[in-house]
């Protein structure tokens, strides 16, 4: 017996980072386990991640604003849903979300919905004139969203503490799966040439490797004056050989600011902007690199850092990294506040870390991933959730059943 799952989700390009990958990575495997897994999205039936995208994708663009409507959506979604055992809508706040709830309320289509870190109070906090105008958004659309939802899945219990603090008007049933990303494919040793024939000037260098978007929220400025503090306080000979990769897309304003402070700091010898990797060469990438850091103020799960953990690389990232408690418990990397004092404290750690020391915690790396971050258990993880919920397999769902799991909320 097999589910047909369909994921909504506003983009499969790769650029929009760990939700699409996330989707690619479980689809994969859920689909090795018999299942048959779907896609639709807000995209340009043209756009070129449409037509490279693994899983059969149903593009319902060009769509309109930065909201990315279209009105193809719910008549598709209405026409098509029983060919259908679930939805799984992939974040909020695009039109995506809103579609499947008026397109499946009031039907027999079951929904889930992984918000993948959107309900963070960080956001509240960091941008309160758009938190204001969410509010005015929330009661009409994402809140009925999660409310009607069979469930809203969290992928680690800080994310679903978390969420319960953004709005006050706040009604779902919670669910905590495990999330995790696939274990490198491939001979690491080749991976690391091909990323040293790709920037030849690495060879030798001690690399620490921030992989992801070049993003507000996830201190790049914080881990740039951090480095050039760094490098000022140590010996000349021990700081020659130190650099920095940088190794997402960064071509935007935001992108383009951090590569102007790397300049004001004085990195230039320092640094490299690779853009986006993938492939061998980003597993190059990590096989190359001393350590990944991530000094992020929010990441609900941080599928990077697994990705790292993998190649047994440790981890320096900030403690709002919601699985830190993981990495830290493991030993599989340091762990520090999301400010500048703690994030030299971060890199003051790994320079003056003794060599053995070191290569207990890439040993600790490696292992705190087969135990917790594999894919595997993340798509095991995911199916039961749908099975605690009385899903029944290619039978429309006419109820489920309570399993392990919160219901939280005010008024209906």
């Amino acid at each position: 017996m097999s589910f047909r799952i369909l994921h909504c989700i506003s983009s499969v390009n790769p650029v929009g980072g760990g939700p699409i990958e996330g989707v690619k990575q479980l689809s994969a495997v859920n689909q090795q386990q018999g299942h048959t897994v779907e896609v639709v999205s807000l995209d340009d039936p043209g756009s070129p991640w449409v037509k490279n995208c693994p899983i059969k994708c149903h593009a319902m663009g060009p769509s309109k604003g930065g909201y990315r409507y279209s009105a193809k959506l719910v008549p598709w979604l209405r026409q098509n849903r029983s060919n259908y055992d679930v939805v799984i809508v992939n974040g909020i706040w695009e039109y995506h979300s809103f579609a499947v709830w008026r397109a499946l309320q009031s039907t027999p289509t079951p929904y889930f919905v992984y918000t993948h870190g959107m309900l963070d109070p960080w956001f509240k906090r960091t941008y309160p004139l758009k938190h204001l105008k969410k509010w005015l958004y929330w009661p009409w659309a994402e809140y009925r969203v999660l409310r009607d939802a069979t469930a809203v899945l969290f992928t680690c219990e800080d994310e679903r503490r978390l969420a319960r603090q953004s709005f006050w008007l706040y009604k779902c049933d919670e669910y905590v799966v495990n999330y995790g990303t696939s274990a490198p494919v491939g001979d690491p040793e080749f991976q690391r040439r091909v990323f040293l024939e790709q920037f030849p000037h690495l060879e030798g260098k001690r690399c620490l490797l921030f992989l992801g978007r070049v993003h507000v929220k996830k201190g790049p400025d914080l881990l740039l004056k951090a480095f050039a503090a760094l490098l000022k306080r140590l010996p000349v000979d021990q700081a020659r050989d130190l650099h920095i990769v940088m190794a997402g897309p960064a071509n935007d304003a935001y992108g383009v600011e951090m590569k102007a402070l790397a300049s004001s700091l004085g990195l230039g010898r320092h640094i490299t902007w690779t853009g986006m990797v993938s492939g061998d060469l980003k597993w190059g990438a990590f096989h190359s690199a001393e350590a990944f850091i991530l000094p992020s103020h929010q990441e609900n799960f941080g599928i990077a850092v697994a990705e790292a953990l993998a190649c047994s690389v440790p981890v320096l990232i900030s403690n709002q990294v919601n699985i830190w408690r993981e990495v830290q418990q493991a030993g599989a990397g340091l762990v520090d506040s999301d400010d500048l004092p703690g994030t030299q404290r971060l890199l003051d750690r790994w320079v003056q870390s003794d060599p053995a020391v070191w290569a207990q915690m890439k040993r600790d790396a490696l292992a705190c991933f087969k135990q917790r971050f594999v894919i595997e258990r993340s798509a095991e993880s995911f199916i039961q959730a749908m099975e605690i919920y009385g899903l029944r397999r290619n039978e429309p769902v006419r109820g489920f059943v309570i399993g392990a799991h919160n219901e939280v909320g005010g008024s209906p």
